[in-house]
C-alpha cells in the first residue's frame, strides 16, 4: 500500500485569519498554517509585516491531499472568498500585506493558476480587473502561535463576527458539497 501524499498551496487574499477559517472546513485539506511570504525580510514578525516594510503578504499555507482535492479546486475556492480586484486591500484591511497573491510551488501550479485567472477574466467574473500576483514561493515563515486557529478560538470577537463569519457563510453556501462533514 502506498503512502498518502500531501501537497502544499500558498495563498494570500487579505487577513490570514479569514483564509484559515475557510480552508480548515474544506474536504481534503490536511492542515492550514498562517504565515508570511512574498517579501524580503527573513523570519518577520506580525508587527513588521503590518508595517509594510517587509514586502510580505499575510498568507496561508494549505497542506492538502491531492487525491481528495486538487490545487485547481483550492484556487477556485480562493477566488470566491476574497476580492482579487482591490490592490493592497480587502475591505477595511489596507496595506501591501493584504494583497491578492498565489505563491506557486511548481510550474504545474503556475499553469493551473494562470488557467483559472484566464477563465475568470474571459467570463468577466468580476466588475474590475483582477490584480492577483502569481509568483514563485521563495520562503514561507509561519506566523506567531497566537494566530493559529484564530477564528475557532475567538468566534465572538468583533473582527471575527463582522469580517470572517460572512466569508465563511459565503463559502458554506457556494461550496456545501466540498465541506467536511
Amino acid at each position: 500500500m502506498g503512502e498518502a501524499t500531501t501537497s502544499l498551496a500558498t495563498l494570500g487574499g487579505g487577513c490570514f485569519w479569514c483564509l484559515e477559517a475557510v480552508f480548515q472546513e474544506l474536504k481534503g485539506v490536511v492542515g492550514v498554517t498562517s504565515g508570511y511570504a512574498g517579501g524580503s525580510t527573513p523570519d518577520p514578525t506580525y508587527r513588521q509585516v503590518c508595517s509594510g516594510a517587509t514586502g510580505h503578504a499575510e498568507v496561508v499555507q494549505v497542506a492538502f491531499d491531492p487525491s481528495a482535492i486538487s490545487f485547481r479546486e483550492l484556487v477556485e475556492v480562493f477566488f470566491v472568498i476574497h476580492d482579487p480586484t482591490t490592490p493592497d486591500r480587502q475591505g477595511a484591511d489596507v496595506g501591501t500585506q493584504y494583497r491578492s497573491i498565489i505563491l506557486h510551488h511548481s510550474e504545474d501550479q503556475l499553469e493551473v493558476a494562470r488557467a483559472v485567472l484566464d477563465e475568470l477574466r474571459e467570463r468577466e467574473a468580476f466588475d474590475a480587473p483582477i490584480v492577483t500576483e502569481l509568483v514563485p514561493l521563495d520562503a514561507f515563515y509561519a506566523a506567531e502561535p497566537e494566530h493559529d486557529d484564530y477564528y475557532r478560538r475567538n468566534p465572538g470577537q468583533p473582527y471575527c463576527r463582522i469580517v470572517i463569519s460572512p466569508k465563511l457563510e459565503k463559502f458554506r453556501r457556494t461550496f456545501a458539497e466540498k465541506r467536511r462533514s
